[in-house]
């Protein structure tokens, strides 16, 4: 869909990140460059090594790029490494990843969980407006607040807590969100509720969504462009549509006959 240069909310320029020294260096992601634009959802989609959840990563500031820039909003995020400077572009950019356990503290309940996620704004709220907010946040993804305040991580389904991880991204009211892999690890039901959920997040509050997968199906039926990555570099980008229909490269051929194929299998 077309967007106008003033609704590019994220955007990488000539993004790098290698690892290792001299004959064993690997350039995890090759000289990307790609734009998010406010309220669009996009998915980053490659087999495993193919550098996106390292792009993630680096559009998420817990890597530091070898070269390229990072703009947010217009502003270069490339070199900010001061822990408030960091906090407060945590506050517009969070992320869900694809294992909720790794990322739930086994000894908080869900709502001390969400009420840690409101970080520095936290704060300034009293207890009433934290409480409002963290069942909120829940309400947002199809949770029951009353079920589930007091549970801990042990007690909730797969699909529950990847739900409450995705309700501790939301209460800070983000602008954009990267999913890295949300669905790997969940049932088929929780799978497609988590996606719905992404999808009714877009159109309830305008957020941009970035979703990284290796499912071509789960890719087009959530987004809105596609960027296909492959050894590090993305070698095609654009609307789901257009690449459904005819994809340019080689790589994103493969890539949907072999989502074909196991459609078929299945």
């Amino acid at each position: 869909m077309p967007h106008a240069d003033d609704s590019v909310l994220i955007e990488t320029q000539h993004l790098t990140r290698t690892f290792g020294q001299g004959a064993q260096q690997v350039r995890a992601v090759d000289d990307v460059s790609l734009r998010l634009h406010r309220g669009e959802i996009a998915s980053v989609v490659g087999e495993s090594g193919s550098g996106k959840s390292t792009l993630a990563r680096l559009m998420l500031r817990l890597l530091q790029p070898s070269a390229g820039r990072i703009l947010f909003e217009g502003a270069d995020v490339t070199r900010q490494s001061r822990l408030p400077e960091l906090r407060r572009y945590w506050q517009r950019v969070q992320a869900v990843f694809q294992d909720p356990s790794a990322s739930f503290n086994q000894f908080l309940t869900v709502r001390r969980l969400l009420e840690r996620g409101l970080g520095l704004e936290g704060s300034r709220l009293d207890s009433k407006e934290r409480d409002a907010r963290v069942r909120w946040a829940l309400e947002r993804v199809a949770l029951n607040p009353g079920e589930m305040l007091a549970k801990l991580s042990h007690e909730m389904s797969g699909g529950e807590r990847q739900r409450v991880m995705i309700a501790r991204a939301l209460v800070v009211r983000p602008l954009l969100l990267l999913a890295d892999e949300p669905t790997t690890m969940v049932d088929a039901s929780s799978r497609a509720s988590i996606l719905n959920v992404l999808l009714d997040l877009r159109d309830e509050f305008g957020m941009a969504i970035l979703f990284i997968t290796h499912d071509v199906s789960l890719a087009t039926y959530v987004s809105d462009t596609l960027f296909v990555m492959h050894d590090g570099r993305l070698v095609e980008s654009g609307g789901v549509e257009r690449i459904t229909a005819s994809p340019e490269h080689a790589y994103t051929r493969q890539l949907f006959a072999d989502a074909f194929t196991m459609s078929e299998r299945g």
